[in-house]
C-alpha cells in the first residue's frame, strides 16, 4: 500500500498538471475560436459535436453544454458515423471533432467524409500536424505536454484541456447571442435550478393562508389567528393598510414580561418594520432576505398591499434551499 504522502502527491501533480494545460490554453483563443464562434451563431443548422473513445465522452458533455445556454446541438460517436450516422448531418450543421492525436483511423476515414458533404469541419485537436487538423477549416488547439498519467497514457490532462475548451466555446456562445438568465429559465424548467430561475414569491405565498388581524385586537385574538393558520405570524391591518405583524417570538417574548393579559392589544407587541418581498420578485430572493435577517417568515406584497406570507418552509419544499 502506497504511503499517505505519495497518494496526496500523486493527487497533487495531477491537478497542476491539468491546471497548467488548461492554462496553456489561452494562446488557442485566437482568430480561429473567434470565427468558430461567428459561424456558429450565423448557422441556422446545429453543432454536431463528435469523437471517439474518450473524446466522445467529452463530446457528450459539450452537447450538453451547448444545448442548455442556447447553442442546439447533438451528440455523434465518430465509430458509429461511417456506418449510417453520418445521416443525422443536416445541410446548415456545422461539425466539431475532438480527437488529441487526429490520427485515430475513425477520425481518418470520418474527416473526408465530412468535407465532402460540404459542412464547416472544427478540429479541437492535440496535434497540428495530423489528418483532422489538415482537413478541418478551423482548428481550436488542445495540445498537453503530457497527460497527467504517470505513463502519459491514460486520457486526462488532454480530456481535461478539450472539456475547458469546450466551456470556453459555450460561454463565449452565450455571450455572443445575449443569452441571459431568463433564456436560461426556459431551458431548466426542473429540478432546483430552475425554480431558482423562474419561480416568483407570489408563487409560494398564494399556498398559504392570509392571516390578518386589527390593531385593536385582544392578545387571545392573535394567538388564536396564529394558531389557526400555522405559519407561526399575522399581519396587523387596518384599512387595507398594513401596520406590522406579530410572531409566535413576539408573543413568547411578550409572555415573559407581562403578566396582566387583558390590556395587552396587538398593536401593543407588533413589529412595525417587518421584512417584505414584491409578490413580483424571485423567490431565491425571499431566501436571501430570510437567510440575512435570521427569520422564518416572509410578508409578501403587491404594491403597497398585502398580498400574503412565504414561510421558509415553502422554499425547503420546493429545494430553493
Amino acid at each position: 500500500m502506497k504511503s499517505k504522502e505519495s497518494i496526496i502527491e500523486a493527487g497533487i501533480n495531477t491537478l497542476q498538471l491539468e491546471s497548467q494545460a488548461i492554462f496553456g490554453l489561452i494562446k488557442s483563443i485566437n482568430a480561429d475560436f473567434v470565427s468558430a464562434v461567428n459561424l456558429i451563431v450565423a448557422t441556422d443548422g446545429r453543432v454536431v459535436v463528435t469523437g471517439i473513445g474518450k473524446s466522445a465522452i467529452i463530446a457528450q458533455k459539450i452537447v450538453a453544454t451547448f444545448n442548455s445556454t442556447g447553442t442546439p446541438a447533438v451528440f455523434m460517436h465518430a465509430a458509429d458515423a461511417v456506418h449510417g450516422d453520418l445521416g443525422m448531418i443536416q445541410k446548415n450543421d456545422i461539425v466539431i471533432c475532438i480527437s488529441k492525436s487526429g490520427n485515430t483511423p475513425e477520425i481518418k476515414v470520418l474527416a473526408p467524409l465530412l468535407k465532402l458533404a460540404g459542412n464547416t469541419l472544427i478540429g479541437m485537436v492535440g496535434q497540428l500536424d495530423s489528418t483532422l487538423a489538415h482537413r478541418s477549416d478551423l482548428i481550436l488547439n488542445t495540445a498537453v505536454e503530457k497527460e497527467a498519467c504517470p505513463h502519459n497514457l491514460a486520457p486526462t490532462t488532454s480530456t481535461s484541456a478539450q472539456l475547458a475548451m469546450g466551456d470556453a466555446l459555450a460561454i463565449a456562445l452565450l455571450h455572443a447571442r445575449n443569452f441571459n438568465k431568463d433564456d436560461f429559465a426556459k431551458f431548466h424548467p426542473g429540478g432546483s435550478l430552475g425554480k431558482k430561475l423562474y419561480l416568483k414569491a407570489s408563487d409560494l405565498a398564494v399556498r398559504n393562508e392570509k392571516p390578518a388581524i386589527s390593531a385593536q385586537a385582544p392578545i387571545k385574538d392573535v394567538i388564536i389567528e396564529i394558531s389557526q393558520n400555522r405559519l407561526g405570524v399575522v399581519v396587523v391591518i387596518e384599512n387595507d393598510t398594513i401596520l406590522g405583524v406579530i410572531t409566535d417570538g413576539d408573543i413568547r417574548r411578550m409572555l415573559e414580561k407581562h403578566t396582566n393579559l387583558a390590556e395587552i392589544k396587538a398593536k401593543d407587541i407588533m413589529n412595525k418594520h417587518p421584512k417584505k418581498i414584491d409578490e413580483s420578485e424571485l423567490a431565491i430572493n425571499a431566501l436571501e432576505i430570510i437567510k440575512q435577517n435570521n427569520i422564518t417568515q416572509l410578508l409578501v406584497t403587491k404594491g403597497d398591499k398585502y398580498f400574503g406570507i412565504i414561510h421558509l418552509h415553502d422554499l425547503l419544499q420546493e429545494g430553493i434551499i
